[in-house]
């Protein structure tokens, strides 16, 4: 595998992960453009998503910084609540329990737990199925035009103004569905979470700050479910170091463009998102039909 080809698909991957389209879409296209197969293919993508994972934790130290904080203090104060309940149970007496949600940063770990559930299942349960989705240019191809659609159809709805704490849990577990859906290529998943945010009343920015969020424990997730996978193929000193190549590209790359990315999709319309994954996913389709 070219090392030239490795530094592309960490371009890609860097630029392309803040951005309402299917980066992993773009990816397999070129891999399949490339020669490169879906199970090497697999892995190298979860790599690349380290890459950005980086960046992205570069980017939001202080939110993920907080929000870790934040996890601490309701798991102190659960351990809290159950020493009150025996304490209850053994004195007879009726002393009040902690509240475990007290500001916008602890309503929003609990809201990215509840995402990272349905994530969590969706993803492992389709990985095979992702795989053979991604071996073909026919699946990327709908997997855009798919996206473009949820995309102008979301564009043209009234924007919300929600934040954190009045957020339901009913549409955390949307987002956590819709990210899971994303683990096939061509489907975005930062254009289908923000779409499911904006459909249940988030502000824009908000939607766009909590699928960023939402994205950290997806792609923890997604790497280790591949790390048992590595040793089953022909993976080479040469293709581990190509893989940490694109780890690395796609950190930098992320990390230079994250802040002008984010606030192009704040600004910008969905729209233009979307009339981009048609011209996609048109493309793509041409080029699967006359190989």
């Amino acid at each position: 595998m070219s090392f030239l080809y490795i530094i592309l698909l960490g371009l890609v991957q860097g630029i392309l992960q803040f951005l309402p389209v299917s980066t992993s879409g773009h990816i397999v296209v070129l891999e399949n453009l490339l020669g490169i197969d879906s199970y090497t293919g697999l892995p190298l993508a979860a790599f690349l998503y380290l890459g950005s994972l980086a960046a992205i934790i570069w980017g939001m130290k202080k939110d993920i910084l907080r929000l870790l904080l934040e996890f601490c203090r309701i798991i102190y104060d659960i351990l809290t609540n159950l020493r009150i309940y025996m304490d209850n149970r053994k004195t007879g007496r009726n002393n009040a329990y902690r509240r475990l949600i007290h500001n916008n940063y602890q309503k929003l770990v609990v809201l990215l737990l509840v995402t990272s559930i349905p994530t969590m299942i969706l993803g492992f349960l389709s990985r095979e199925l992702a795989g053979a989705w991604g071996s073909s240019l026919l699946f990327p191809a709908i997997g855009f035009l798919i996206s473009g659609v949820v995309l102008l159809v979301v564009d043209f709805i009234k924007k919300g103004n929600k934040i954190p704490r009045d957020t339901g849990y009913d549409c955390a577990m949307w987002i956590g569905i819709c990210q899971g859906l994303s683990v096939f290529p061509g489907v975005s998943r930062m254009g289908l979470t923000v779409s499911a945010g904006l459909l249940n009343g988030l502000s824009p920015s908000f939607a766009v700050r909590y699928s960023i969020l939402a994205s950290v424990p997806a792609i923890l997730g997604a790497f280790f479910v591949e790390v048992p996978h590595l040793g089953q193929g022909n993976l080479t000193p040469g293709l581990f170091f190509a893989f940490l190549l694109g780890t690395v590209v796609a950190a930098v790359t992320g990390m230079l463009v994250m802040r002008w990315m984010l606030r192009i999709v704040q600004r910008a319309k969905l729209r233009i998102f979307a009339y981009y994954s048609f011209l996609i996913g048109i493309a793509v389709l041409a080029v699967y039909l006359v190989r």
